[in-house]
């Protein structure tokens, strides 16, 4: 008889746990200035790759054009699936799991960009026999990046992507065709309709987000000859102040590091002014046009192969980032 009541009970438990599962109400959330669609689920824990098409479907008669929020309107918030793991798939299975640190870049937005992609690989270099692609080291960066952004509690958008190559702990990384631009944007040959259609996508998630603190990182590694060692250096639009000051805030964070991790080495990294890049001229957001080497000089080679100098040269440039947002 007791054997009976405890099989009882324990149905009775299960039941009553299914029941709430399955009785799981989207979560009702009112929109802010500088709230757009990913911030909202990324706030409440879910991942973007998973839930926007679904946070779409459920409040398409509440979005104005290119799924804009209205602010004071009362959006839903899906329900986490129990079958779906936390995480970033943008990132690959190792790292798809991010986890906060702290908040000091809550409120912050950032549109990361990397160079090139799809089939144009940028600067190409040559070391033991393997092909360097500029569009390959440079996206990895982004995504070491954009991750530690993440972990600070920052939103972030990840413009150019593939959705095969997440971050990868390999010194040669092959070169493919796979990369898109956000959403699913095949990208164009013809550099031109490239880079329009890159700005295009940050002006528009830019406008989503208006009110809140917003900045472009843009990176590519550069082609030069291969007896030139160059630092890292960054380019800002003469007319914005505050990208001046996002630059140098992030080349400045370069410099300490160096100096605390390798003392012996002099860093000549700089920033200036350099108004005729695309992205510098037509974007909306304050921005920081990174180059991150020579793709063609040995020594700076070992800063895009070894893992450990990409995964260092994200995280020394989010403590820039830091210092700009908590200036």
């Amino acid at each position: 008889m007791l054997i009976l009541k405890s099989k009882l009970f324990f149905l009775f438990t299960l039941l009553i746990f299914f029941s709430n599962v399955f009785a799981q109400e989207p979560v009702k959330v009112k929109a802010k200035a500088g709230d757009g669609i990913h911030k909202l689920l990324q706030q409440n824990e879910l991942d973007p790759e998973d839930y926007y098409q679904e946070f779409i479907e459920l409040n398409k008669s509440k979005l104005i054009k290119n799924d804009q929020l209205v602010i004071g309107q009362t959006y839903l918030i899906p329900v986490k699936k129990a079958s779906s793991s936390i995480g970033y798939a943008i990132f690959g299975p190792k790292y798809a799991q991010v986890d906060r640190i702290d908040n000091v870049l809550q409120g912050a937005v950032y549109y990361v960009v990397s160079g090139h992609g799809g089939p144009d690989p940028g600067a190409v270099g040559k070391r033991n026999g393997h092909l360097l692609t500029e569009d390959e080291y440079a996206y990895d960066i982004s995504l070491r990046l954009s991750r530690e952004l993440i972990k600070h509690g920052a939103v972030v958008y990840v413009i150019v992507r593939d959705p095969d190559d997440g971050i990868r702990d390999i010194e040669y990384l092959n070169n493919d065709k796979h990369e898109t631009v956000w959403k699913d944007k095949e990208i164009p040959l013809n550099v031109n309709k490239k880079l329009r259609q890159r700005t295009q996508v940050v002006n528009r998630l830019y406008a989503s987000n208006k009110g809140a603190y917003q900045r472009l990182l843009v990176l590519h590694i550069d082609s030069r000859s291969t007896t030139e060692r160059v630092d890292v250096f960054g380019y800002y639009n003469s007319k914005s102040s505050a990208g001046k000051k996002f630059t140098e805030q992030l080349i400045d964070a370069l410099k300490t590091n160096y100096q605390k991790f390798q003392p012996n080495r002099s860093f000549d990294g700089v920033s200036k002014s350099r108004n005729g890049l695309y992205l510098l001229k037509y974007t909306h957001p304050v921005t920081a046009y990174l180059e991150l080497g020579n793709i063609q000089n040995t020594k700076d080679q070992a800063r895009f192969i070894k893992v450990s100098n990409r995964q260092a040269l994200a995280e020394w440039l989010v403590e820039g980032c830091i210092a700009d947002y908590q200036k």
